[in-house]
């Protein structure tokens, strides 16, 4: 497992404009720099993809992650599955834009990443909210469209899950009325796990 401690590089200004291929640099820079950070499992499984996906990831959009992912044990897997991962994938592909490596990337990674214990945002390496709807602007603009009323994406992806299996996940008929609605649509603030990590150490 590599012990790197890169950080992605400073982003353009606009690199939170959805057309802009710039983003992609930012987006898969900042989830390769969360996923290299992870002491407690390789990257590999961090992000739920083999070891030549995210060496193509690294090629494509962050050459300074190449050396870390080439460290990678050849034999890394992506590790099993959790209850809801497949669908939740099945879900997010469904959903991409181009129909592109990166957006099965993004499945995958998004499916794993949703089971940790924080704000989607953060558990993507991301520094807000605003860059993590960048990413959902540029690959799943459909997701974005659905979730019209800015729910928690973690909220919204198992409100969508449990439709489809015919689940009424919600209290109430409609979120207006509904006494939760602070869980599902409240603020997300919080400082970058990078951040807190870099605290807890003393840094």
């Amino acid at each position: 497992m590599s012990k790197l401690s890169a950080h992605s590089p400073a982003c353009a200004p606009d690199c939170t404009d959805p057309d802009d291929p710039a983003a992609d640099r930012m987006i898969f820079g900042r989830i390769l720099a969360i996923a290299a950070a992870d002491g407690a499992r390789p990257m590999t499984r961090a992000l739920a993809l083999t070891k030549a996906d995210l060496a193509e990831m690294a090629a494509r959009h962050a050459p300074h992650f190449a050396a870390a992912v080439a460290s990678l044990p050849a034999g890394a897997e992506a590790g099993e599955d959790s209850i809801e991962e497949a669908d939740l994938r099945a879900l997010l592909v469904e959903h991409g834009a181009r129909g592109a490596d990166e957006e099965r990337w993004l499945a995958a990674i998004l499916a794993r990443r949703s089971l940790e214990p924080n704000h989607l945002w953060q558990d993507m390496g991301f520094h807000d909210r605003d860059e993590l709807n960048t990413m959902f602007r540029r690959h799943f603009p459909a997701l974005v469209a659905l979730n019209a009323g800015d729910m928690k994406w973690k909220k919204f992806f198992y409100r969508q899950l449990c439709e489809r299996e015919g689940l009424m996940l919600c209290k109430s008929p409609n979120c207006e009325v509904c006494d939760d609605v602070e869980v599902c649509f409240g603020e997300e603030a919080g400082d970058p796990l990078a951040t807190l990590s870099r605290l807890a150490r003393g840094g």
